[in-house]
C-alpha cells in the first residue's frame, strides 16, 4: 500500500475528489456531513490498476483547522495539492504548500479540479500553479485537470497515481517503528485500538513497543492489526494501519502520542535545529507551536541566528536528526518556518557568547550529521547510541575517529590524553603502594574521569579496558597493571614462603589465627598473596594453598557418595574449622553439591 495525503484551500474539490477515486465518503463526523465542511481527517483506499493500494488522507482545507491538516500531511510520504479552476489560487493553498515544503515532502502532484464549472479558467490556473509551486519541493509535479463530477479526466488522474507511486523509493521495512497515533478508540470486545501511517518499520501481532505521549510512557504489545480494513498478522509500511494494544486504555492516548520500538529512539526535550525555510528564526518569536508528524507540541525557541536555533519542548517526544519539523505561532494560521533536525543531544550552553559559538558550530553541519562532530564533543560514544540519534555510521571512519572494543568509537587526541594519564595513574599509584597486585578498573575509571570528566561514566568497562591495553597495561581480575607486575611483598615474603612450605608438607593444616600474626601476615599481606596466586583464602580466616582444592577432590571423589562433613573431615585428615568453609567453597565451584543439612556428593 502507499499512503496519500490531500491538501488545498478550504471547498477546493479534496473530499469530492477522494470520493470519485475511491467510491468512499471520507468525511466522517455527522456535522461535516451537514455543512460540507471537512473538519478532522478522512480515510478512505482504492486498488490502482497496477495492482497497487493506494490509500488516501484527506484533511482539512479551512484556515482554523491546520493543525488537523499537518496532522494528516506530517507521515504521508506523498502529497495531492488541489486547486479549484473557478476560485484559483487562495490563502490556505499558500499555507498548505508551505507546510508541504517544511515537511520535506517532495513526492506528489496538483489536481486542478472543477473544470466542467470554469473551462476558461483552466490555463490561468495552471500558470498561477506553476507561478507560486516555484522554488518548493512539488516544483516539477505533474499538474492535471478533472472534474470529479463528470469524471472528465479521472483516467488519467488514476494512471498518473499509479505512475507516482511506481517511482516512490521502497519505504525501509527493516527500519525502527515510529507511528504516529492519529485517532484512539475503544472497540467492545477488542478494547483499544489505534491508528496512524506506518512508513517505516514492521508491525506483527504479539510485538512489545512503547507508547510515548501526551500523558503516558508505557509498554504494550500488540494484540492484533488490521489495514483497509481486514485482519493481519504483519503490516509493512507505508500503509494506513489499525493497531489493537493491550494494557493501555485509549482515554490515555491522544493525537500525537507515537508507538515505538522500545530502546530505539532518544526522548528528546531539546533539539538544536537549522532553518530551511520561512521567516527567519531571530526575529523575535519565541513561542511557537512544534508539528511533526500527528503532535503538536508547544516549543520555546532561543535563537543563535537568523538559521539555527534551539528548541525546548514542553513535552518530550521521540525525534532524530533529519526530521522536518514546521513552525507556527499559535496566534497565527500560516507556517512560521520549516526546520531540519541537527541535534537531539546538544550541549549545554551556559558561558557567555554560547549561542553565537554554537551557530558556528551548526553552520557547516550536513543535515545527515556529522559523526567526526559528536565524537569529538563527548571524547568517546557508543556506536548505537549514535544510531539511536538517527546518524548512519559508516565503517570507514575520519582518521580522528578510533573504533574501540565494546562499539565505542573515541576521538583520537582525547584517547591520546586518556592513554597518557591512564599509564601515569598506574605507575604512580603502584610506586605509592608497592604491595598491590594492581590498580582496580574501577578506581582507574574514576580518576580518569577526575582528570578529564568527558569520560563516560557508565558502561564503560570496555572503554577503561581499551584505554589501559594501549597504554601497554594488562587487566587481570579487574586489576589493571603494567605485564609481569607481580606485588613485591617485602618484609612479607618470607611469612607467606614459611606459609606455602607448611601447607607443600600438609595442604589440610591451614595455620592458626595466632600463626598468621607471628608470621606477621595481616588481612592486606594475604590479600596480595591471594591476587598473586599464592595463597587462597577461605571463608572464616582459613587460608590454604590455591592448589589445596583440587587436592581435596581427589579425596573426596573415594569416598562412599553421598557423603557428610565428618567423613570427609576424616578423609582430608583436618578439622571442622577448615573443613567446612573448604566444602562450602568445592559447593560455590559447583564441584560438590549439598544434598541437605548433612550430606554431599560429588559432581561428576
Amino acid at each position: 500500500m502507499y499512503v496519500l495525503a490531500t491538501a488545498g484551500h478550504v471547498d477546493h474539490g479534496k473530499s469530492t475528489l477522494v470520493g470519485a477515486l475511491t467510491g468512499m465518503e471520507p468525511d466522517r463526523w455527522a456535522e461535516e456531513k451537514k455543512r460540507g465542511l471537512t473538519i478532522d481527517l478522512g480515510f478512505a483506499w482504492t486498488t490502482l490498476p497496477s495492482g497497487r493500494e493506494l490509500a488516501f488522507v484527506d484533511v482539512p482545507g479551512h484556515e482554523k483547522f491546520l493543525a488537523n491538516m499537518l496532522a494528516g500531511v506530517g507521515p504521508a510520504p506523498i502529497v495531492c495539492l488541489v486547486v479549484a479552476a473557478d476560485k484559483g489560487w487562495q490563502a490556505q493553498s499558500s499555507d498548505h504548500r508551505d507546510a508541504i515544503t517544511a515537511l520535506g515532502i517532495t513526492r506528489g502532484l496538483v489536481v486542478i479540479t472543477r473544470a466542467d464549472i470554469a473551462p476558461d479558467s483552466v490555463a490561468a490556473t495552471k500558470a498561477q500553479v506553476s507561478a507560486e509551486l516555484r522554488g518548493t519541493t512539488l516544483a516539477d509535479a505533474p499538474v492535471l485537470t478533472v472534474s470529479a463530477t463528470n469524471g472528465d479526466g479521472i483516467d488519467a488522474l488514476i494512471a498518473t497515481l499509479d505512475q507516482v507511486t511506481a517511482d516512490a523509493p521502497a519505504p525501509d521495512a527493516d527500519a525502527r517503528l515510529r507511528l504516529w497515533v492519529d485517532r484512539a478508540f475503544t472497540i467492545k470486545g477488542a478494547g483499544t485500538v489505534v491508528t496512524g501511517t506506518l512508513t517505516a518499520g514492521t508491525l506483527r501481532t504479539g510485538d512489545r513497543l512503547r507508547l510515548v505521549g501526551e500523558t503516558s510512557d508505557e509498554a504494550t504489545a500488540v494484540r492484533g492489526l488490521q489495514s483497509r480494513n481486514s485482519s493481519a498478522e504483519v503490516v509493512v509500511p507505508s500503509a494506513r494501519v489499525a493497531v489493537n494494544l493491550r494494557d493501555v486504555a485509549a482515554d490515555d492516548i491522544h493525537r500525537g502520542d507515537a508507538l515505538i520500538s522500545d530502546d530505539a529512539w532518544p526522548i528528546v526535550e531539546v533539539i538544536d535545529v537549522r532553518r530551511t525555510m520561512g521567516q527567519l528564526l531571530d526575529e523575535g518569536v519565541h513561542g511557537l507551536m512544534l508539528h511533526i508528524g500527528t503532535a503538536a507540541v508547544p516549543v520555546h525557541m532561543r535563537p543563535f541566528d537568523g538559521d539555527h536555533a534551539r528548541l525546548t519542548l514542553e513535552r518530550p517526544l521521540p525525534l532524530q536528526v533529519t526530521d522536518r519539523i514546521v513552525l507556527r505561532s499559535p496566534g497565527s494560521r500560516n507556517v512560521f518556518a520549516g526546520v531540519v533536525v541537527l541535534d537531539v543531544d546538544p550541549p549545554e550552553l551556559s558561558r557567555r557568547g554560547a549561542g553565537t559559538r554554537r551557530a558556528r558550530e551548526l553552520e557547516g553541519r550536513p543535515e545527515t550529521g556529522d559523526i567526526l562532530a559528536e565524537v569529538a564533543r563527548r571524547g568517546a560514544v557508543e556506536r548505537a547510541r549514535l544510531v539511536r540519534f538517527g546518524l548512519s555510521v559508516p565503517e570507514d571512519l575520519s582518521d580522528a575517529v578510533v573504533n574501540a572494543s565494546g562499539g565505542w568509537l573515541v576521538h583520537r587526541p582525547t584517547l591520546e590524553n586518556w592513554v597518557e594519564a591512564a599509564a601515569s595513574i598506574v605507575k604512580a599509584k603502584l610506586a605509592a603502594e608497592p604491595l598491590a597486585a594492581g590498580v582496580p578498573e574501577k578506581a582507574l575509571a574514576e580518576e580518569l574521569r577526575r582528570l578529564d570528566p568527558s569520560l563516560p561514566g557508565d558502561h564503560n568497562r570496555e572503554l577503561v579496558a581499551a584505554i589501559a591495553s594501549r597504554a601497554g597495561l594488562e587487566t587481570v581480575k579487574g586489576m589493571v597493571r603494567p605485564p609481569g607486575h607481580s606485588a613485591d611483598l617485602g618484609p612479607a615474603e618470607a611469612g607467606v614462603a614459611e606459609v606455602e612450605r607448611r601447607l607443600a608438607a600438609n595442604p589440610f593444616a591451614a595455620p592458626e589465627a595466632d600463626d598468621l600474626r607471628e608470621l606477621r601476615l595481616g588481612v592486606r599481606e594475604l590479600a596480595v598473596a591471594e591476587s598473586a596466586g599464592r595463597l587462597l583464602r577461605l571463608g572464616d580466616g582459613v587460608v590454604v594453598s590455591p592448589r589445596t582444592p583440587a587436592q581435596a577432590m581427589r579425596l573426596l571423589a573415594r569416598l562412599d557418595q553421598p557423603f557428610t562433613t565428618s567423613a570427609a573431615r576424616q578423609a582430608l585428615g583436618t578439622t571442622r574449622r577448615v573443613v567446612i568453609p573448604l566444602l562450602v567453597y568445592l559447593d560455590g565451584r559447583g564441584w560438590t553439591r549439598r544434598i541437605d543439612n548433612t550430606s554431599r556428593e560429588v559432581v561428576r
